[in-house]
């Protein structure tokens, strides 16, 4: 799905998905404690691609972090801006990276690569890789299933992937896996997994 009708559908949602989902409140504590753990030491930019509503921005924010979140939804750009004054917010897409190489000491993907169809995904890992300094950290989070497959989101279709095969792609973009997450189904919650890898300094 092009980004654009990406755009438009959660254009059209973007007040009760910030309702729902726009506080941290929405998100599980130990993934909070895994975005300690791996961003919220970083000294330098991080970008936080697909920031929706901003909230896990702001969350890095109170923790220090040099935070920009980016985002390809006016309508969430604007909450965001209300509610998180001292971050920088930026509309622009997470495949199109507005960054010189190597200039970026982290970056979080929050669910943001869920509607990029297979064919897509190595390109922006690697446009991803291109922007991060060797050794800084890349977090991502993705609904997970047993194989590659899409299914029909809430919002626009999106994807699942296998954590395996997710963690392949980040290694041949030039990632190292550091720790991964996976949770089960819970509630209306699908079962979903976070990986925290690092980019790989070129031999």
């Amino acid at each position: 799905m092009s980004s654009a009708r990406v755009a438009q559908a959660y254009a059209a949602l973007a007040e009760r998905y910030i309702e729902l989902l726009g506080s941290v409140e929405s998100v599980h504590p130990d993934d909070l404690r895994l975005l300690d753990d791996h961003l919220a030491r970083l000294t330098g930019p991080v970008l936080d691609l697909g920031c929706g509503p901003g909230h896990l921005s702001g969350y890095l924010r109170r923790a220090g972090v040099d935070v920009t979140g980016i985002d390809l939804v006016p309508e969430f750009l604007a909450h965001a801006r209300q509610a998180h004054p001292s971050v920088r917010f930026e509309l622009g897409s997470l495949t199109e990276l507005d960054r010189p190489d190597a200039s970026v000491a982290g970056v979080l993907a929050w669910f943001s690569l869920i509607h990029l169809e297979p064919g897509e995904l190595d390109a922006s890992l690697a446009g991803i890789r291109r922007v991060l300094a060797p050794e800084s950290p890349f977090v991502v989070g993705f609904f997970a299933g047993d194989a590659c497959e899409p299914f029909p989101h809430k919002v626009a279709e999106a994807y699942r992937w296998p954590a395996d095969e997710v963690a392949r792609r980040l290694a041949r973009a030039g990632f190292m896996e550091v720790e991964r997450v996976q949770r089960p189904p819970d509630g209306e919650r699908r079962a979903y997994a976070v990986i925290a890898a690092r980019a790989v300094a070129a031999s």
